[in-house]
């Protein structure tokens, strides 16, 4: 049975490029979410077409799988000029900015994946190109090295992180426009469902739809992950149509639960109830008790326990929350000292 972890995580698997790429919509009204920012980004495209100036840099925000690479395209597309798509990792020294840069159209978008990445000197470079587009080029060492400064079309920046309190100042600062991404609502994952259902051409009803899409943890990304493992199950042991009961079935098969939570989702809140009295407990401890990398647990897991209000970060470490417990059938104890005393 395929992992649950690679089920749930926001990250892109290899196998997410092609199938993300078929579903990704085109224009800002096939982009389904996120209403106030695509309200926003529609007035800020128009004035910048009407005045025929580049989309002042924009920096997008928000955890993984949200729609933040497809969202830089959908820009890209409504202003009708081509992306250049790199990351933070990739652009090593500054010298790797001159080739991406000037090879750039007027107007054209320059979008960097996981910015927060970006190595110092990379970043120093970037800031004259952002504010005045033109670019330091210091050719030579020592006394006879020479500064050359290149002229750079005018261009947009699009940068997205999911974490933006890594960012710097001055570079956060550059950024005239800054969006952050929501997690999705379950009827708002009910139409990407459907949507991408449609494209695929897989056979779904209205309550399959809603039953992966309560499951989601409010991720598109999961959700379409979760409809193509679905139809994998629907075809091999069903009819092929995926009804709610089919969709119950496979996710339970999945190790998926009725909210979202996997396997370890559960082992995370069970050690933190009977193994540390409900908390707080460091993140090591706990990603060394349940065998597990401690970055997979922050980055993976916790963000979505967090956002159910199943568990809480304090100074002191986590903390698994009345909520919790009554999920996972805990009675709930008195509350002193740490927060389930005698558990």
């Amino acid at each position: 049975m395929r992992e649950s972890r690679d089920l749930i995580s926001r990250e892109v698997l290899p196998e997410d490029e092609a199938a993300e790429e078929s579903l990704r919509p085109k224009y800002l009204l096939e982009y389904i979410g996120q209403e106030r920012i695509k309200e926003n980004l529609s007035v800020y495209i128009e004035a910048a077409k009407q005045r025929r100036e580049p989309v002042d840099h924009v920096l997008l925000s928000g955890p993984p799988g949200l729609g933040k690479t497809t969202l830089a395209h959908v820009i890209a597309n409504e202003l009708g000029v081509a992306i250049r798509v790199t990351s933070g990792p990739a652009i090593e020294r500054a010298g790797d900015l001159v080739a991406i840069l000037t090879n750039l159209e007027d107007r054209d978008v320059l979008f960097i994946d996981e910015i927060h990445r970006l190595s110092h000197q990379a970043e120093e470079a970037l800031y004259p190109a952002m504010e005045d587009f033109t670019f330091d080029w210091v050719a030579g060492k020592g006394p006879a090295a020479r500064t050359y400064r290149l002229k750079l079309p005018r261009f947009t920046l699009i940068a997205a992180t999911t974490r933006s309190g890594l960012l710097t100042s001055p570079l956060r600062d550059r950024f005239g426009i800054n969006l952050r991404l929501e997690f999705y609502t379950d009827d708002e994952l009910f139409q990407v469902v459907t949507r991408s259902a449609r494209i695929l051409g897989i056979s779904i009803d209205s309550e399959g739809a809603r039953e992966i899409a309560r499951r989601s943890r409010g991720t598109p990304r999961v959700a379409n992950r979760l409809l193509r493992r679905v139809r994998d199950f629907a075809q091999v042991k069903k009819d092929g149509k995926i009804t709610r009961e089919v969709a119950r079935e496979a996710l339970a098969f999945l190790d998926i639960d009725d909210i979202g939570l996997d396997r370890l989702d559960r082992q995370i809140l069970t050690a933190l109830v009977e193994k540390y009295g409900g908390g707080p407990v460091g993140l090591t401890t706990l990603a060394a008790c349940l065998g597990e990398d401690p970055g997979t647990i922050e980055d993976v897991y916790e963000p979505y326990l967090l956002q159910i209000g199943f568990l809480e970060r304090t100074p002191r470490g986590r903390v698994v929350t009345r909520r919790a417990m009554e999920y996972m059938g805990y009675p709930p104890k008195r509350e002193q000292g740490r927060l389930f005393e005698g558990i």
